[in-house]
């Protein structure tokens, strides 16, 4: 297709090992780590690994984070949260430490059909289009909510948060949600450095579009937040994935200027991974 580098996802394993047992989940992890990092030897400048850690050990974690962070094709963390563990919990500081020491960005990538569940997945009534439609935004929404208002982008400046396979629609209208309710209940928030708005400006939050959201859905998620945020995603190789001509559809997207496909392309990507 044409494209320079990939990040490369871990399968649905990564969130199903959190219902085993913790010490044979740290195993298949650890195994997923040194298979990722061979798989991206031939050219790790353009295949990029993204390292599942798991949260219910965070020292572990943070350890293997540390120890692979020197690897050329490592770009991104995805920290693995079991049931019941709030992402801004104290414990899953070292981790947050160990990827801010080594610039490393949170990659939220969603699942639907394995533990540990989606929100409201009791209430579904069984209809896996709906389960499936509502759960990726939710996640990401739930995510991004607490990683925003809990503080945890003061504490730690060099952090980066990014959605993959979320879609980027519900990314300006929650922004906007998340300033009201920060502002109408801040007597129940940490003192925040910026407004939820204020940490997309920055360059804190990230959000790969989907193909088939179309340009109208671009041009609404700038009218909000402009267009630092937004990245060109080929979902490959799901069913979604128009491949061998993912680019060509967001090439078609006559109506977004060259500058802002050139962020939406490389330049918000490479700002968001640790690439540059």
């Amino acid at each position: 297709e044409g494209r320079d580098a990939d990040l490369i996802s871990p399968g649905t394993f990564a969130t199903a090992i959190t219902a085993i047992d913790a010490s044979l989940a740290r195993e298949l992890y650890a195994s997923y780590l040194r298979y990722i990092v061979d798989y991206c030897s031939p050219d790790p400048t353009r295949l990029k690994a993204t390292l599942p850690v798991p949260a219910s050990d965070p020292e572990w974690s943070a350890a293997q984070i540390r120890r692979l962070s020197g690897e050329t094709c490592v770009a991104a963390v995805t920290v693995v949260l079991p049931e019941g563990l709030p992402v801004d919990d104290p414990s899953l500081h070292p981790i947050w430490s160990a990827m801010g020491d080594a610039d490393l960005p949170l990659l939220h990538h969603s699942f639907f059909y394995e533990p540990p569940y989606f929100p409201g997945y009791r209430d579904v009534w069984g209809q896996v289009a709906m389960a499936r439609a509502a759960a990726h935004p939710w996640g990401a929404q739930r995510l991004l909510g607490y990683v925003i208002l809990s503080g945890l982008l003061d504490q730690y400046p060099n952090l980066r948060i990014g959605f993959a396979e979320c879609s980027g629609g519900w990314l300006p209208s929650w922004i906007v949600r998340l300033e009201g309710q920060a502002s109408y209940l801040a007597r129940t928030l940490p003192t925040l450095m910026r407004s939820p708005r204020g940490y997309v400006e920055d360059g804190r939050v990230f959000c790969g579009v989907e193909l088939y959201e179309g340009e109208e859905t671009i041009h609404s998620i700038m009218a909000v937040l402009g267009d630092d945020a937004i990245m060109y995603s080929s979902d490959y190789p799901h069913d979604q994935c128009a491949f061998p001509k993912s680019p060509d559809t967001i090439l078609g997207w006559q109506g977004l200027g060259s500058g802002t496909l050139t962020k939406l392309f490389s330049g918000n990507a490479e700002r968001y991974l640790r690439m540059l």
